[in-house]
């Protein structure tokens, strides 16, 4: 069993994964409930799999890694203009922010590799799967698995359908490339998104619900049509009491408890 079968087997111990996402620095700088990102981690439940940050994060964050059983450390490695919502890009570029041979040496257990495909421009999406391949390559050559996240260009303007054809389409591409696990929008037949990939998928946040009851009914939407875990940042984050979320989270993926009685147990709003 190599290195990288061993952290995939840790990720994914529990049946399920539950990712805390706190990397959202990495293109809207600091946001409610991370501007202190160090402090942040310190509000993260131990009992999560795996927590998401950038790559110049987990040396400042790396009290939550220390210790028998705490999470494993995601690492974020390319970056892209797909995110920047702020400053209104839509090129969707890709651009390799961080090495993996760096990022082993910082403490990294799983990469978190990003690709954006449907630009409208070939050569763009042709240079963003350059560099999703690179990275994918690179990481399992040094034994580090790779959660490939696939993120539609555009997709607050798509309807239903085509965000669900986006997402169908480019997360079984991200597969084909080599990702070990993907990260991905939950659509209106997510069914067949995890059905369409050999490998494990995980239904993601997205914006911030209303409510926590809605967020924890996401994620039990997200397990029951196949997800085999759960990326929720926002949602996980700017709550009230994020280590009591978290561990209904947990409950609710792992465990398929009801997100209704786990609103009642935790005492959430």
């Amino acid at each position: 069993m190599d290195g990288r079968e061993i952290r995939l087997r840790r990720l994914f111990g529990r049946g399920r994964a539950v990712v805390i996402a706190v990397d959202h620095g990495m293109f809207d700088g600091p946001i409610a409930g991370m501007e202190d990102l160090p402090a942040t981690a310190e509000k993260i439940n131990p009992e999560v799999d795996a927590v998401l940050l950038a790559p110049g994060m987990l040396r400042h964050c790396a009290g939550i890694f220390a210790g028998r059983g705490r999470p494993l450390a995601a690492v974020r490695l390319n970056w892209n203009t797909v995110y920047c919502f702020q400053w209104g890009y839509r090129a969707a570029r890709s651009a390799e922010c961080y090495g993996v041979a760096d990022g082993l040496r910082e403490g990294m257990d799983v990469a978190l590799v990003s690709l954006t495909l449907r630009t409208g421009d070939e050569g763009r999406d042709a240079a963003n799967v350059e560099v999703f391949s690179r990275l994918t390559a690179q990481c399992h050559e040094l034994g580090i698995p790779v959660i490939g996240e696939y993120f539609p260009t555009g997709h607050l303007d798509m309807t239903a359908e085509q965000l669900h054809d986006n997402v169908r389409i480019g997360s079984r591409i991200a597969a084909e490339l080599g990702a070990d696990a993907i990260k991905t929008f939950y659509t209106h037949d997510f069914a067949a998104v995890t059905g369409a990939v050999p490998v494990p998928v995980l239904g993601l946040g997205a914006e911030k619900l209303p409510t926590q009851r809605k967020a924890l009914k996401l994620a039990a939407a997200e397990v029951a049509a196949g997800a085999c875990g759960v990326v929720f940042g926002r949602n996980a984050i700017q709550v009230p009491d994020p280590h009591a979320f978290q561990a209904a989270l947990c409950e609710v993926v792992r465990d398929n408890a009801d997100p209704d009685a786990m609103v009642g147990k935790y005492k959430l709003e």
